[in-house]
């Protein structure tokens, strides 16, 4: 019978720090008192990440961009490592966990460095073999996966290399849709049960990354089995930016915390067929024979 462990909550702040370090300090702090147990940023490096064209061209949405070119809005958004240094250092004093995606075989070479206690691979690079094999022969931590806009036979391609270096147990799988943000009807909460037929109990987690409005849909998930539940984070969702859109402010935060530990209490069986609380009502109102 299923045992649920405790919900582990991610404030992903991802570049929702429009690239300020006080604003990304204030987001930590933030996170921090709404019950997070993690907060997640990302690193990329930008001229390995795009090619030349992509560097030069204008956003595709210039609303959002934080630059003439989409390049420029990039490196804009781009913490340096010594940076990262810094959040990390904040995270401990704060008593949250720090994490980061990697998005390119530079960053994860930085990051690496850097030591934090999981590193992510966003969905647009979970086919990138050459990254993953970095991180598998080279940290020694937990490996985040997120699986959006990905094939089965990724997936399995996925789950033979993590197997081939014996390394299936530092893997957390995330069961994701790829939107920004995304319809209730999108998300696809069954997906879970899916990667749970893939990667079966071989690996150390399953996990949910949503991208939809409200924390309703984050309780189920978690009822299917998603003990990570990553949600991106701002302080407020009318700021620029394409994530903003889709994050949780700190009421919202605060109130999934407090929802998925309420439920995480409530997710078992009786200790004995007539509980204490129960025997003054029994004796009250129960029929007697």
């Amino acid at each position: 019978m299923k045992k649920y462990k405790k919900p582990i909550i991610v404030a992903e702040i991802g570049c929702n720090h429009m690239g300020q370090l006080d604003i990304a300090y204030e987001l930590i702090d933030l996170a921090k008192n709404s019950g997070a147990d993690f907060v997640k940023f990302q690193k990329r490096n930008n001229k390995e990440l795009l090619s030349k064209k992509e560097y030069k061209s204008p956003h595709p949405n210039p609303i959002n961009s934080y630059g003439s070119t989409y390049g420029e809005h990039r490196e804009k958004l781009e913490f340096s490592i010594d940076t990262h240094y810094k959040l990390k250092k904040y995270c401990e004093e704060k008593g949250i966990g720090y994490s980061v995606s990697v998005w390119d075989l530079k960053s994860a070479e930085e990051v690496v460095k850097l030591n934090p206690e999981y590193i992510k691979i966003p969905s647009a690079m979970n086919n990138h073999h050459k990254l993953l094999e970095y991180l598998i022969n080279n940290y020694d931590g937990q490996i985040h996966i997120s699986t959006g806009m990905t094939y089965k036979n990724e997936l399995e391609s996925l789950k033979t290399l993590f197997k081939s270096k014996n390394k299936l147990k530092s893997l957390v799988i995330y069961s994701c849709t790829s939107g920004y943000p995304v319809e209730a009807n999108e998300v696809c909460l069954m997906e879970l049960l899916n990667l749970q037929k893939i990667f079966k109990d071989e690996i150390f987690d399953y996990a949910f990354s949503g991208h939809h409005k409200g924390i309703a849909i984050d309780i189920s998930a978690y009822t299917l089995g998603a003990t990570w539940i990553e949600r991106h984070f701002t302080k407020d969702r009318t700021w620029k930016g394409t994530d903003h859109a889709a994050s949780l402010e700190a009421p919202g935060m605060s109130k999934l915390s407090r929802n998925l530990n309420t439920v995480y209490d409530a997710l078992k069986f009786k200790s004995q067929e007539i509980l204490d609380i129960e025997k003054p009502q029994r004796n009250k109102l129960k029929f007697k024979n």
